[in-house]
Parts: structure tokens; C-alpha cells; sequence
């Protein structure tokens, strides 16, 4: 799933709820949800981004990042 702005003005709203009333447990349980949510869709996009990333190495040669990555072990 994507972040979406119906998603991000729950985020909002749940947030400024907790901070003037509090929030009841299902609201809070809601809030934990779309927090995850949100931090799952942020890194795919991320690790998107990073993946199409290309290096260019002292002898001109062109890498991927995600196959320089590899080659250090890093996931």
C-alpha cells in the first residue's frame, strides 16, 4: 500500500487528537497501524530510489548500488 493523503490526514488528525483529549484504545490502535503503514511504504520507496542509484567508480566503470551493496554484504 501506498501513503496517501486520506492516510496522512488520519495520521494528523489521531496525532492532534492525542495531544488536546487522548485517544481511546481502538483510535490508538489505529494510529499505530497507519504509523507502520506509513514507515513500511516510506522505505520501499526508498529502497526504489536507492535501487536505480548507479555509481561511477575511479576507472569509469558504472555499478549499481544495490550490486555494490551486495558485494558488501549489505541487504
Amino acid at each position: 500500500m501506498g501513503i496517501s493523503d486520506e492516510m496522512i490526514k488520519r495520521i494528523n488528525a489521531l496525532y492532534h487528537k492525542k495531544k488536546k483529549e487522548g485517544l481511546t484504545p481502538e483510535e490508538a490502535e489505529e494510529q499505530a497501524r497507519l504509523r507502520k503503514e506509513y514507515i513500511d511504504a516510506f522505505h520501499n520507496n526508498l529502497r526504489g530510489t536507492l535501487n536505480t542509484i548507479k555509481i561511477q567508480n575511479p576507472d569509469g566503470s558504472i555499478i549499481d548500488l544495490k550490486q555494490k551493496a551486495e558485494e558488501k554484504g549489505i541487504k
